[in-house]
C-alpha cells in the first residue's frame, strides 16, 4: 500500500536546488532557461577566460559611462567651452587680460627703478637706494609712478598676446595640416606666439612711450595716461606714440618665443629629475615646480630681450623729433656702448622672473 507520505528521496529532490548543504540523493534534470540558455564549451578554463574579459569590459563601459558624466559636469559648470570656438578665445584673451595688467602692474617698483637706470646709470647706486630716495621725495605714490599706462597698456598686450596666441596656432596647425603640424610643433607654436606678439605691441606701444616718459622725467611730464598721450601727439603727432615700436618688437618678440618656448620644457625637465610622476605629487609640490619653471624662463626671457629693451627705454626718452630710427639707435649706442645695453639686467631679471612665474602659473593650470 503506497504511503501517504513524500519519501526522503522525494524530499532531497524538491528542496535541495535551495539548500546547497542538502544532501543530494539523485540528480534531477535542470531545467533550462529559454531567455538565456547556458553555453556549453569543451574547455571549462576557456570559459572562465571569456566571463573574466565580459566581467572587465563590463566594468569598463560602466568607467566610461561615470567619466562621460563627469565630463559633461566639468564641461556644464565650466560653460561647455568648445575649443577653438568663440568662447574659448574670448575666455583666452580675457585671461591674458587680466594676467598681464595685474601683474606687470604689481611690479611697477621695479620697473621704474629699471626704467631710471637704463636712462641715467649713476641716478642711483643700488635698487633699495632708489626705492628709499623716491619714497621720501615722492612718497608712496611716487613709487607707483607710471602704475595706470602699465595697467592699460600690457592688459591690451595680454589680451591680443594670448588669445591671438591660441587663433594662429590653430590657423597655422589647419594650413600645414594634422601631419606637419605635429612633427613641428615647436616651431608652430613659436612662429604662432611671434605673429600674436607682433600685433600684440602695436597695442602695447602707445601706453609704453608714456610709462617710460612718466617714469624717467622728474616730475613726470604728465598727470596721467591719456593727458600723456594728449601732451605726446600734441607736440610730436601720432608717430610720436609709435616712435619706440620697432625696438619693442625686438624686445617682445623674442621674450615671448623664449617664454613658450622654454616654460614647459624647465617644467618637464624638473620632474624629469624627480624620484615620482607629476600626478603623484600634491598641489603644493606642483605649485612649487610651476612656479619655479616660471622664474627660470623669466631668467632666460629677461637676457634675451635686455638689449632691445634697454634702447626702448632710450628711444622714449632721449629720440628727438623727426629723427630718424636708425640714427636714434647709432646715437644711443655711440653714447653707451656695449656694456650699457645691459645697464639694469639684474632688476630686470628679478622683474621678469616674477613677473613670469606669477603669470604662466595659472595659466599653464588651465591650461592643464
Amino acid at each position: 500500500m503506497p504511503s501517504l507520505f513524500p519519501t526522503t528521496g522525494v524530499l532531497g529532490d524538491v528542496f535541495s536546488p535551495q539548500l546547497p548543504y542538502t544532501k543530494h540523493v539523485s540528480n534531477p534534470k535542470p531545467k533550462q532557461d529559454l531567455l538565456h540558455p547556458q553555453k556549453h564549451t569543451r574547455f571549462p578554463a576557456w570559459s572562465a577566460v571569456d566571463d573574466m574579459k565580459t566581467k572587465a569590459g563590463a566594468l569598463s563601459n560602466e568607467a566610461q559611462k561615470e567619466i562621460s558624466k563627469a565630463s559633461s559636469a566639468a564641461q556644464a559648470k565650466a560653460g561647455e567651452i568648445e575649443l577653438y570656438s568663440l568662447k574659448y578665445y574670448a575666455a583666452c584673451t580675457f585671461g591674458g587680460l587680466v594676467a598681464c595688467g595685474v601683474t606687470h602692474t604689481a611690479v611697477t617698483p621695479l620697473d621704474l627703478v629699471k626704467c631710471r637706470r637704463q636712462v641715467d646709470s649713476k641716478m642711483y647706486k643700488g635698487n633699495f637706494e632708489a626705492w628709499g630716495k623716491i619714497g621720501r621725495a615722492e612718497g608712496f605714490r611716487g613709487i607707483f609712478t607710471g602704475w595706470a599706462p602699465t595697467f592699460f597698456g600690457y592688459s591690451a598686450q595680454g589680451a591680443f598676446k594670448y588669445g591671438g596666441y591660441e587663433f594662429f596656432k590653430k590657423f597655422y596647425s589647419d594650413l600645414a595640416g594634422e601631419e606637419a603640424a605635429y612633427r613641428y610643433k615647436t616651431g608652430l607654436y613659436l612662429t604662432a606666439s611671434a605673429s600674436a606678439e607682433l600685433i600684440a605691441d602695436v597695442a602695447l606701444c602707445p601706453f609704453e612711450a608714456v610709462k617710460v616718459r612718466m617714469q624717467t622725467t622728474i616730475p613726470p611730464f604728465a598727470s596721467g595716461t591719456f593727458s600723456g598721450i594728449s601732451i605726446i601727439t600734441g607736440k610730436e603727432g601720432t608717430a610720436g606714440l609709435y616712435k619706440g615700436l620697432y625696438p619693442l618688437w625686438g624686445r617682445q618678440i623674442p621674450y615671448t618665443m623664449m617664454k613658450f618656448a622654454s616654460f614647459e620644457t624647465i617644467v618637464e625637465a624638473i620632474y624629469g629629475y624627480m624620484p615620482k610622476k607629476k600626478s603623484e605629487y600634491g598641489k603644493g609640490v606642483q605649485t612649487g615646480v610651476s612656479f619655479a619653471g616660471g622664474y627660470m624662463a623669466g631668467i632666460l626671457c629677461a637676457i634675451v630681450s635686455h638689449p632691445a629693451d634697454v634702447m626702448v627705454s632710450k628711444l622714449n626718452a632721449n629720440r628727438q623729433p623727426g629723427e630718424a630710427f636708425g640714427s636714434a639707435m647709432g646715437r644711443i649706442y655711440k653714447d653707451i656702448g656695449f656694456t650699457g645695453l645691459w645697464n639694469g639686467l639684474v632688476i630686470r631679471i628679478f622683474m621678469i622672473g616674477t613677473l613670469t612665474s606669477l603669470r604662466e602659473y595659472p595659466l599653464h593650470r588651465v591650461r592643464e
